[in-house]
């Protein structure tokens, strides 16, 4: 994994034409509380840091092209990359072109990059819960046409701190009991929820084994994440993945 302070790799066995990183907060131009190397537009950031922001991560990362930024909604849309030119309402983009750069912006969400094992098809996914609980993953892999795939779990919130209320339990235990293992009871009517636990719960339900990452807490790692729990106003990390 790569030590740099902007950025790290994905630390998953993926084919030698596939590249991916997430970029950190250090690095980069504004001021706070957007400090430094936020990446999006519409957190009140002033906009010309945020392109001077996203200039030094395609030079840092020599990406071949514009990442293609999608509009989050917390939904489960997938849209094919090569077909996105202005911000497009979905939370995954995919492709299975060389020079495509799908990404997503995240600040405690789960990020989740796949790609196939010959290299040929990728995808990144903005994985909230309300998105994983709606089926994101598994609409991706069905747009990807393929479960031979390879899954990397970036930079999110960490189970000891994400607290939800019982109707988040609730949604996600009427889908399958197995969900109770990704959470833990806090006291008052709240829980404590494992985002990692319910991305790896339901990639196992779709027949995936090959899961990497997970493990970090962009809460509690405040020096390297941002964090929307943490801070109401702050910046947004990127986790990008392209093939040659």
């Amino acid at each position: 994994m790569n030590k740099n302070s902007s950025w790290l790799a994905p630390d998953w066995p993926a084919p030698d034409n596939v590249f991916a990183a997430t970029t950190l907060r250090g690095g980069g131009s504004s001021l706070a509380p957007y400090e430094s190397l936020n990446l999006a537009l519409h957190v009140g950031d002033q906009e010309e840091a945020v392109r001077q922001n996203r200039s030094l991560v395609k030079a840092m990362l020599n990406l071949p092209g514009e990442p293609k930024w999608l509009a989050q909604i917390h939904s489960d849309r997938v849209v094919d990359a090569a077909s996105v030119d202005l911000p497009e309402p979905a939370d995954a983009s995919f492709t299975d072109q060389a020079g495509i750069v799908c990404a997503v912006m995240t600040a405690d969400c789960l990020p989740v990059l796949v790609c196939s094992r010959d290299g040929q098809k990728i995808a990144a996914i903005h994985a909230g819960w309300r998105g994983l609980l709606a089926g994101i993953i598994g609409n991706t892999l069905a747009a990807m046409r393929t479960h031979d795939v390879l899954v990397w779990l970036g930079p999110a919130i960490g189970s000891s701190s994400f607290e939800v209320g019982a109707e988040v339990r609730e949604a996600f235990t009427a889908k399958s009991d197995s969900y109770c293992l990704a959470f833990k009871a806090r006291g008052n009517g709240k829980w404590l929820a494992d985002i990692y636990q319910l991305a790896r719960l339901e990639l196992a339900g779709l027949g995936i084994a090959q899961v990497y990452g997970g493990g970090f807490c962009t809460v509690a790692e405040q020096e390297r994440f941002f964090s929307y729990r943490r801070d109401p106003a702050t910046g947004r990390m990127a986790t990008l993945i392209w093939r040659t």
